[in-house]
């Protein structure tokens, strides 16, 4: 078989591909005027550290942490939240990034394409403590925590766009893809690129090699799901790093025939867009408040909560029931309907079945649930056997529905003796937009509960008084507010 490849004259001036313009345009040139937007971010920087601290608790997680080389003394380094560590920018965003993954504890993005954009905050924290730390070597300004957040609303829109109506999990590919792009956008710009240099970073970016979701799903799921976001995160700010150098460009690295991503990755298809960049993915991000469980399980989770108690209350045993129904939707179908054994936490925390089982053995869902020694326990696995999942076409479309963006589920319990629970249906979780007014202060006590993993009661409150109000925050270096979270003890 022959190929007709396409030629060009050499000198030929190629144009940069359109979105990888409206990219480089908005962290170049758009101003985020919403105040609804920079609270939300305030609350998503500290839920994402928070989950950080978490992770600390977690030797498969701290054993990936540091300098790559023990001993390495980077001067002005960034620090990585909850340790000691003083690292170059590189390898402090993949710290930060992979402490912030590590549990599946941070926000969640829904649409075509899924993802967790708060797993850009590894290499803006990275790179903006850096920068902070140098600038005030040379007797300049640092950055502020009001950069870290417009940089945190700027990633979030790039992600979340374009992960609205392309779905990169269905040629194979993982959503931490639309991380490294989003990283590298607003990391170029931080640093002080100019246009040309931008656009040849956020190219490189996609002309990269890219993450295959094989490590999410059966047979082959594994930790790398913990640490590849913050694999991205450091590779975007590689990148950038690079195109400050003057590194060329690859202008039509989505559009090139052949050997472009669209043709040799996408299915020939150009990406589609619902919407302009602004400040909508940050105003209608999902924050998981209540249980480390991938979000499209998150309200049959909940539901089982409710199930347990009401097994309590009527005297019934979970060895009785006979079949577990869950309504639910297309993406939670695809990404964790699991049968079969499940062979690490990894496994686990991407399988419905496990996540619905254990609430209602045990009246909690928490991060040391996917371990070895709680799935050690037989009735887990003889209660998954009898949990069916079931689309639910009404489901899926609110799912997909901008102005729901639902992730429903319903569960219905049947019993031996022919008895069966009403159904229990919950459409948002609590993390969603609409439940904001519940969601918002758990949010505030699960970061208070994080804190106390990992600090002393005096520097819990010194973190706390700085970071609770958005006026407090935002004016504070990020260096200084950084130091707040090195551990002193």
């Amino acid at each position: 078989m022959s190929i007709s490849l396409p030629t060009h004259a050499a000198n030929e001036h190629l144009e940069y591909d359109q979105v990888i313009k409206d990219i480089v345009d908005y962290v170049m040139n758009y101003t985020i005027t919403s105040p609804i937007a920079y609270v939300t971010a305030q609350h998503t920087l500290l839920d994402a550290l928070g989950c950080g601290l978490e992770a600390l608790d977690y030797p498969a997680c701290t054993k990936l942490l540091g300098p790559i080389v023990p001993g390495t003394v980077v001067p002005n380094g960034a620090r990585v939240p909850g340790t000691q560590f003083e690292l170059d920018p590189v390898q402090a965003a993949f710290n930060i990034g992979t402490l912030i993954r590590w549990l599946d504890f941070n926000d969640t993005w829904l649409a075509a394409e899924w993802g967790h954009p708060s797993d850009n905050l590894g290499a803006i924290l990275a790179v903006a403590d850096w920068m902070s730390r140098n600038a005030i070597a040379r007797g300049e300004p640092p950055l502020t925590m009001w950069n870290v957040l417009a940089a945190m609303i700027k990633a979030y829109e790039i992600q979340g766009c374009l992960a609205l109506e392309n779905a990169f999990n269905k040629v194979g590919l993982d959503h931490v893809i639309l991380v490294k792009v989003a990283s590298t956008a607003v990391v170029a710009q931080m640093l002080g690129l100019n246009r040309e240099q931008i656009l040849s970073a956020v190219s490189l970016a996609w002309v990269d090699g890219h993450s295959l979701r094989t490590y999410r799903h059966a047979p082959n799921t594994g930790s790398r799901k913990s640490w590849a976001a913050g694999d991205a995160t450091s590779r975007a700010v590689r990148l950038a790093l690079m195109a400050q150098k003057g590194e060329m460009g690859y202008p039509t690295v989505l559009t090139a025939r052949i050997w472009g991503f669209y043709d040799a990755l996408f299915k020939h298809e150009p990406f589609k867009f619902q919407r302009p960049y602004g400040h909508y993915v940050m105003e209608n991000i999902l924050f998981k408040v209540s249980f480390p469980a991938e979000f499209h399980a998150q309200t049959a989770v909940e539901a089982a909560m409710q199930l347990h108690q009401k097994l309590k209350e009527l005297g019934k045993r979970v060895e009785d029931i006979s079949r577990i129904t869950i309504r639910t939707h297309q993406a939670c179908i695809r990404i964790i309907d699991k049968q079969g054994p499940l062979h690490n936490p990894a496994d686990r925390d991407h399988c419905i079945q496990y996540m619905v089982a254990i609430p209602l053995l045990f009246g909690r869902l928490t991060a040391e649930d996917y371990e070895d020694t709680v799935a050690a326990d037989p009735r887990i696995d003889t209660l998954r056997s009898k949990i069916v999942c079931v689309e639910d076409l009404d489901f899926t479309e609110d799912y997909h529905d901008p102005e729901k963006r639902s992730i429903a589920n319903a569960l219905t319990i049947f019993f031996n003796d022919g008895v069966q629970f009403d159904e229990v249906v919950i459409e948002y979780p609590i993390g969603h937009r609409r439940r904001r007014k519940d969601g918002v202060p758990a949010l505030l006590e699960k970061f208070k509960t994080n804190l106390a993993r990992r600090f002393s009661a005096d520097q819990q409150q010194k973190i706390l008084s700085a970071s609770l109000e958005l006026n407090d925050i935002k004016n504070i270096p990020v260096n200084e507010y950084l130091d707040l979270y090195i551990l002193n003890r």
